[in-house]
């Protein structure tokens, strides 16, 4: 459980200098499934991890595509809104997912849910 919140941490803070989820992925499957499969623990777990960890700061992180998006919407409802201002008004929402979603995930793991039809926590 815990080296599985290490990598919620450890793709939370490789967001903020790569933001793209797929090339991350790439980059971090291939080091951390067959690590988790040594200690039987199933790919689509780790897959879970990992997405717990990167989706909370995609919203801050300036690198991403679609901030200067979200910033022209800001806006549309506040002319002097700029990049501080949209991570200031998201930054309690990150903090509190940063803090709900792996306790939800640990939970979840812990009791043993499976995270879909045919896919267990744990390889058997």
């Amino acid at each position: 459980m815990w080296l599985l919140l290490g990598l919620v941490l450890i793709s939370l803070l490789v967001n903020f200098i790569m933001p793209a989820s797929i090339a991350k992925w790439a980059i971090l499957a291939p080091i951390f499934i067959p690590l988790f499969l040594r200690l039987d623990v199933a790919p689509q777990t780790v897959l879970a991890a990992y997405r717990v960890g990167d989706s909370p700061t995609n919203v801050i992180t300036p690198l991403m595509a679609y901030f200067p998006l979200i910033v022209i919407f800001a806006q549309r409802y506040r002319k002097d809104a700029g990049i501080g201002t949209v991570v200031s008004l998201m930054l309690p929402f990150v903090v509190a997912l940063i803090v709900a979603w792996p306790l939800f995930f640990a939970v979840w793991y812990l009791l043993g849910i499976p995270l879909g039809p045919g896919s267990p926590i744990h390889l058997e």
